[in-house]
C-alpha cells in the first residue's frame, strides 16, 4: 500500500499522459464500480477527475475510498449538464489526452493499455471505442444493448464493425487530444447530441479520428425500457437539431428509424383490412430474436431484445419526426422549439 502511493506521489510531479473526465450526477454506485475497474489498469500513467454536476446525492464519500489507490480529483460544481461539466473537468486535467467517460461505464483491466496500443500504432486526435454488456448486466439491460449495438437496429454506427456510417466517438467512450478539445472550444449547451456535435466539429476541424474496436467498455445504459424510450426519443430531436447545424451530417442510416415508424403506422393500419401485413412486422421480429438469442445465449433476452429494439426504432423515430415537424415545416428555431434541450 505504501509502495503504491509512493508511486501516485511520483505521478503528480509528472506530466500525465491520460485524464479519464467522468461527470456523474446522482449516480455514487455505479462511480464505485467505475473507479474500482480503473484500479486494475494494467497501465497507470493517469489521473481520474470526478466531477459532480449539483447531485443530491454525491459520490464524494466513494471518491474518497480510493485517494490511497488512484491519482483521483474530486470537484463540485452547480448543475449545467454533461457537456459543460466535462469542460469544467478538462479545465482542471494535466494530461494530453481526455478520456471521457458516462459514470456508468466499467472498464476491463486492458482498456487503458489497448488505446496506448492504438495510439503508438498510429497517432490520433481523437477517438472512440465500443460498448458491450456486462454479464451482471440485468436481463434488461442486456436486451437495450442489443437494441443499442445490433446492426439490424443502428446500422452499427456504434462501433460494430459492420456500420453504415463513418465513426462519430460517443461520450460514453471518448478520447480527444487536450489541445484539440481546447482549440474546438469543448462541448457545446445541447442537452442532448452534445457528444455528436462535438464528434462532427473535430471532423470538420480536420482533425484524425479513429475508432479503436478492443478499446471497449460494459455500459448499462438506461435500466428499465420506459427510460430507455424517453433517451431514444431524445436522440431523435438531437438529430434534427444537429442537421440544422450541420446538413451534411444527415445520412440515409438517421432516416430509417422514421422509415420504421412510418411503416410500423402503415402495416398496423393495413393489417385492419389485410392480416398479412402484419407477417413483415413479426418476420423483422424473428429475425431480432434469434441474433439476440444467439449473442447472448438466452430466448429471453432474445425476446426482451425484440421489445427493446421496436422501442429503439420507434422512440428515435417519432423523435425525429416530431422534430422535423417543428424546425423543418413550422420553422420554429432550436430553442423555442424545444426548450427543455438546453441548459441556462
Amino acid at each position: 500500500m505504501k509502495f503504491c502511493l509512493f508511486l501516485f506521489l511520483c505521478n503528480k510531479e509528472q506530466v500525465m499522459k491520460y485524464s479519464f473526465i467522468i461527470p456523474v450526477y446522482n449516480r455514487p454506485d455505479e462511480v464505485d464500480e467505475l473507479l474500482d475497474s480503473l484500479t486494475r489498469q494494467t497501465l497507470r500513467n493517469f489521473e481520474v477527475i470526478v466531477v459532480e454536476d449539483g447531485s443530491s446525492v454525491p459520490c464524494k464519500e466513494v471518491t474518497d475510498k480510493y485517494a490511497d489507490k488512484l491519482l483521483v480529483h474530486y470537484y463540485y460544481k452547480d448543475n449545467s449538464g454533461p457537456g459543460q461539466t466535462r469542460n469544467y473537468g478538462v479545465e482542471r486535467a494535466s494530461g494530453e489526452y481526455m478520456l471521457i467517460l458516462d459514470s456508468d461505464c466499467i472498464l476491463p483491466d486492458t482498456y487503458l493499455e489497448e488505446v496506448e496500443k492504438e495510439l503508438q500504432r498510429k497517432e490520433a486526435d481523437a477517438f472512440g471505442g465500443p460498448d458491450r454488456a456486462h454479464e451482471s448486466f440485468t436481463d434488461v439491460q442486456k436486451a437495450i444493448n442489443y437494441a443499442m449495438t445490433s446492426f439490424f437496429t443502428t446500422g452499427g454506427i456504434r462501433g460494430g464493425k459492420k456500420k453504415m456510417d463513418k465513426f462519430y466517438p460517443r461520450s460514453f467512450n471518448m478520447g480527444v487530444r487536450k489541445s484539440v478539445y481546447q482549440a474546438l472550444g469543448g462541448f457545446s449547451k445541447m442537452r442532448f447530441g452534445e457528444d455528436i456535435d462535438f464528434s462532427i466539429r473535430i471532423f470538420k476541424g480536420g482533425y484524425a479520428c479513429r475508432l479503436f474496436p478492443e478499446a471497449w467498455v460494459w455500459h448499462k445504459r438506461r435500466t428499465d425500457l420506459k427510460k430507455f424510450f424517453k433517451q431514444v426519443h431524445n436522440s431523435g430531436i438531437a438529430r434534427i437539431n444537429l442537421y440544422k447545424k450541420y446538413p451534411e451530417s444527415l445520412k440515409v442510416v438517421h432516416l430509417l428509424p422514421a422509415v420504421f415508424t412510418l411503416g410500423v403506422v402503415f402495416l398496423l393500419l393495413a393489417s385492419l383490412v389485410c392480416g398479412w401485413s402484419l407477417s413483415l412486422l413479426l418476420l423483422f421480429a424473428l429475425i431480432i430474436c434469434i441474433d439476440s438469442t444467439l449473442q447472448n445465449k438466452s430466448l429471453k433476452i432474445g425476446l426482451l431484445s425484440v421489445v427493446a429494439s421496436f422501442i429503439q426504432l420507434t422512440g428515435y423515430g417519432t423523435g425525429f419526426l416530431i422534430a422535423w415537424w417543428k424546425r423543418c415545416v413550422c420553422g420554429k428555431d432550436e430553442f423555442s422549439a424545444f426548450e427543455k434541450n438546453f441548459y441556462k
